[in-house]
């Protein structure tokens, strides 16, 4: 590999680091307003865990449990 390759492998790297990196992922206050547009309500304890975001809200009525994967796509637990 020449001298000259290995810059840019380094600057591709770097990109590619941008696009899969956690900062595109939803703050708390957009994945609140998501959920809220969606007809939950009372959204709370939210925390990260191995399989994405856990959230528990209020939906019809009704207590649910939610889990939120990094693209920001949510279906309740059951």
């Amino acid at each position: 590999m020449s001298t000259r390759l290995i810059p840019r492998a380094i600057l591709c790297f770097i990109w590619l680091a941008g696009i899969f990196s956690p900062a595109l992922a939803l703050t708390q206050e957009e994945l609140v307003a998501k959920l809220q547009a969606a007809g939950y309500s009372q959204v709370r304890d939210i925390k990260s865990t191995a399989e994405g975001i856990s959230v528990k809200a209020t939906k019809d009525g009704k207590d649910v449990s939610l889990v939120v994967d990094s693209s920001g796509q949510f279906k309740e637990r059951k």
